[in-house]
């Protein structure tokens, strides 16, 4: 073969490059591979060690882990005049405006995708109730593949967990760990199916404990929020919600149910002692029963503009804000301004105390509560009973809790309308933040809200200049509401900001 002088100067220059090379001692395989963990300093070998704990952890735990897919069918009514969401794609109003036309056309559903914890070998799943709200189909797929169709065995509100059951066995089950003793800086895993990236796995700490009052209202209204999150800066997205929150011990130590804001790096868990006993209720009765006192309460740590006004030797407490007319501590012989020091004999210190002492209390179980009450001789201690009750509004309930008749909702609410928790994509689609308000799902129209112009969709943000953010602010505020004279409400519909004010015929 005849080589060109380009070909000829590359064959010369490889020739020299051979020589030069010749005089370089030989390298073995082994030493151009990477050092062994052993050759490492002490530094890179705890990173070495600390990097095999979470990818082991993140195996572990992903094995007891769900994804939920759910549907659910869209209500044929719309906040718009013309039946378009400001917030869709303009092809999707396009096409929808057309399928309207059709009358033979099946209505149209939804789906929504979250993440759930195997929490019994028989088939019950942990999750948000949020995920599963209005669901029409559930669908459960394992860590292995298998896909199993999901019933709803119950769901509590105002916590937001529910219980799914599949008709499967010896499934892995979830390590629950024990929230109480969660420290401020642990590590914490989240997993989940974060916009759809099933099984993600994000790494943080948990930032801190004890978290409530997520919303813009200060006060615990009525005594009702029994409620405390995990705070933790591992990144928690859409479709994280009903995941666990996992420690370096590969325990479940919380349920991933909020975030405050996209790529913000604050995202809530309902810690699971919480979460767990909720859903073992829900398991055994399909709902959990909540004892309530109906008392508003603020801890004197938190209030110093109170705690300015009292003697120095007054006690460390909880400080009754608010009685509500007609519950159990209106029966009793508590009065407003009140301190609370303990219940039943253990010590009330903070808000949360308080509430999480109720919360194992059975209905119709009579306390005793330690009391400082204020006076012109500096004050005294007294000893009170009261008597607690099942709040009817809790939010729990079975699967068969849509049975209950419309028109049962203008018996069970004075404004004649049934509301719920405002989920992540409502608030998404309307504009709002989660929290800012709760959502009709359904309004009698023998009601007085229906009445005054609230309809289904409609989200309630405020009554009587009381804020409402949650369910129990929603109820609490009710309480005080003077149909009669009339009450303001402020409310969000179509786009705008409104108020009406209601009242009921009294003629």
């Amino acid at each position: 073969m005849k080589f060109s002088n380009h070909h000829s100067t590359v064959l010369r220059f490889c020739q020299k490059l051979l020589l030069a090379t010749s005089a370089i001692p030989f390298l073995s395989i082994a030493d151009a591979l990477p050092a062994k963990p052993a050759d490492f300093s002490p530094g890179l070998k705890l990173a070495h060690e600390l990097n095999d704990a979470f990818t082991e952890i993140s195996r572990q735990a992903s094995d007891s882990v769900v994804v939920i897919n759910v549907t659910e069918k869209i209500s044929t009514t719309s906040n718009s005049a013309d039946g378009f969401d400001e917030y869709e794609d303009p092809w999707e109003k396009f096409r929808r405006f057309f399928d309207k036309k059709s009358p033979d056309r099946p209505p149209e559903k939804s789906t929504g995708q979250g993440s759930g914890v195997i929490i019994r070998k028989n088939g019950f799943i942990i999750t948000n109730q949020h995920v599963v709200q209005d669901a029409d189909k559930v669908e459960v797929r394992l860590k292995d593949g298998r896909i199993f169709k999901g019933e709803v065995r119950g769901q509590d509100v105002p916590a937001d967990v529910a219980v799914i059951k599949i008709e499967a066995d010896e499934l892995p089950v979830a390590k629950l760990g024990n929230s109480d003793k969660t420290r401020i800086g642990e590590f914490a895993i989240a997993i989940g199916a974060p916009f759809s990236l099933e099984y993600s796995t994000t790494f943080g700490h948990v930032s801190a404990k004890n978290r409530s009052n997520l919303g813009d209202s200060a006060d615990e209204v009525n005594g009702l929020q029994d409620q405390d999150f995990i705070q933790t800066d591992a990144s928690i997205n859409p479709g994280n919600s009903g995941g666990p929150l996992v420690n370096i011990d590969g325990e479940v130590i919380g349920i991933n149910t909020l975030i405050r804001g996209i790529h913000t790096g604050i995202g809530f868990a309902i810690p699971i002692n919480l979460a767990k006993d909720i859903a073992d209720k829900l398991i055994q009765e399909g709902k959990f029963p909540r004892s309530w006192l109906g008392i508003g309460i603020k801890s004197l740590r938190e209030y110093p503009e109170y705690r300015e006004l009292l003697p120095n030797s007054t006690p460390d407490g909880v400080v009754v804000s608010e009685i509500a007319l007609g519950g159990p501590a209106a029966k009793s012989a508590l009065q407003v301004e009140d301190i609370i020091l303990s219940i039943d004999g253990k010590q009330v210190l903070t808000s949360q105390h308080l509430h999480q002492e109720i919360r194992t209390k059975p209905p119709g179980k009579e306390v005793s509560l330690e009391v400082f009450r204020r006076g012109g001789d500096g004050g005294k201690r007294l000893r009170l009973s009261l008597l607690t009750e099942e709040w009817k509004d809790s939010g729990s309930s079975a699967t068969d809790e849509n049975s209950t008749p419309e028109g049962k909702a203008a018996l069970l609410d004075p404004l004649g309308i049934t509301v719920k928790s405002l989920t992540m994509d409502q608030a998404r689609k309307i504009g709002v933040e989660v929290g800012e308000g709760v959502i009709i799902s359904k309004a009698a129209k023998t009601g007085v809200g229906y009445l005054a112009g609230l309809g289904e969709g409609d989200i309630i943000t405020a009554i009587d200049g009381h804020k409402v953010n949650t369910l129990r602010t929603y109820h609490g505020s009710l309480l005080h509401a003077d149909l009669g004279k009339g009450c303001i409400v402020q409310f969000i519909s179509q786009g705008s900001r409104r108020f009406e004010i209601l009242r009921s015929d009294t003629n």
